[in-house]
């Protein structure tokens, strides 16, 4: 089963990081406030994961993400 990052925008501290290493630019973050996932554009390679500073974003199954 793939899987894909997830993350809680009201945890983000905004700074980047995840965004920057993404391969695939499936992270955003919206006005220097919280960062977003597009799920169609993530590979689930783990790299936002190991980059957050906040230790906030995880790697879920796709289908249980909603």
């Amino acid at each position: 089963m793939k899987k894909i990052a997830t993350l809680p925008t009201s945890a983000c501290v905004s700074c980047g990081c995840c965004e920057t290493v993404c391969p695939k630019n499936a992270v955003a973050v919206y006005n220097g406030i919280y960062a977003k996932v597009t799920t169609s554009l993530c590979i689930g390679c783990g790299l936002c994961v190991k980059a957050c500073p906040a230790q906030i974003i995880s790697l879920r199954e796709a289908d249980s993400v909603g």
